[in-house]
């Protein structure tokens, strides 16, 4: 209410004005209730963070909407938790969450273990040498011209995970003048890692002497002394192997090429494991170290190092990129259109 005095020398004219006033204000106040009962309810605009000019203000608010958010599916997430907990053996089966993963698109190349094609490829591959324990793995390791200090502490702690790694320095020789010298010295792997700005961005894994030749994008590398809580340096034996769904032929091969990597005897004794999790076509190496707690605890520690691969090429035979005749080559746009489809 707006109180509207008039001095003047007597008290009364100021109680009259003042009463005055008041009735007025509170017949413009029903006439503005009697307004808005009449016409339709006056809901408030659609309201969008990034209409917010302030930078800080609109940090402030998306922060505060994600909070409430937050603490709303809490409180369902503790409803529903109740719920099932009153109707004990009644309670409805919990939905399964959907995913990219479990709603992927089927994919004509799946591999059956158990089938008989796929033994008989496995029999005849390039790798059925190694996997019948005719010939042990020897790795040499190089990268591009000219390393630099971080892609060369990257290579070494690289050999401390495989069993059986030489690192050499390239001195600039080609690529098809180093496959004949580590064939002649009966290396079955050759590793090269390039760099990009002083950081490592690929990685060229060559099966000797036949092939075949894969190509990968290297991202996310992270050594060992960037690692978190990380374990002591890596001992001498041999680690486990462990490779997560590579269930195409395409990533079947892949598989195949990693764990000919590694001698098949693990030693046990070391409790080092080295992990390929392909996962969106992403494969994730990890390499730790566990130990038993108890019968039903498991502690483990990452040793590092640790990297990202995305396959970009696999090639037929040893390297050669003018003539060499490729089984697979990634096509972005083609392959990349659906999310849900994977290669690997």
């Amino acid at each position: 209410y707006f109180f509207i005095y008039h001095y003047k020398s007597t008290s009364g004219s100021r109680t009259w004005c003042h009463e005055r006033s008041q009735e007025g204000n509170e017949a413009e106040k029903k006439e503005v209730e009697e307004k808005m009962e009449k016409s339709e309810p006056a809901f408030p605009p659609t309201f969008s963070v990034s209409e917010i000019k302030n930078k800080q203000r609109r940090h402030l608010m998306f922060m505060k909407l994600k909070q409430e958010k937050r603490k709303q599916k809490m409180q369902l997430k503790k409803k529903k938790k109740k719920e099932r907990e009153a109707l004990g053996d009644k309670a409805p089966p919990k939905e399964i969450p959907k995913t990219i993963e479990n709603q992927r698109v089927y994919d004509e190349t799946t591999v059956d273990p158990e089938d008989e094609e796929i033994a008989f490829d496995e029999g005849t591959d390039e790798f059925s040498a190694y996997f019948n324990g005719l010939t042990n793995p020897q790795v040499l390791i190089t990268t591009s011209d000219r390393p630099r200090g971080r892609t060369v502490r990257f290579c070494e702690q690289l050999a401390t995970v495989i069993p059986n790694a030489y690192v050499y320095y390239r001195r600039g020789l080609a690529l098809k003048r180093i496959i004949p010298q580590c064939v002649a010295r009966n290396f079955t792997y050759l590793i090269v890692v390039n760099e990009d700005r002083k950081v490592p961005n690929g990685l060229v894994l060559c099966h000797l002497p036949d092939g075949p030749t894969a190509h990968f994008k290297v991202s996310s590398a992270r050594l060992r002394k960037e690692i978190k809580r990380r374990g002591k340096d890596p001992t001498e034996h041999y680690p486990e192997v462990i490779l997560n769904n590579f269930t195409t032929r395409l990533g079947h091969s892949i598989g195949r090429m990693f764990a000919a990597l590694f001698p098949q005897d693990p030693q046990f004794v070391g409790r080092q494991v080295a992990t390929f999790h392909n996962q969106r076509d992403f494969i994730f190496f990890r390499f730790h170290r566990y130990i038993f707690k108890n019968e039903k605890k498991v502690g483990i520690q990452e040793l590092g190092p640790r990297f990202t691969l995305k396959l970009r090429s696999l090639q037929k035979g040893t390297f050669d990129s003018k003539f060499g005749e490729y089984e697979w080559v990634l096509k972005r746009h083609e392959m990349d259109a659906c999310r849900r489809k994977f290669q690997l």
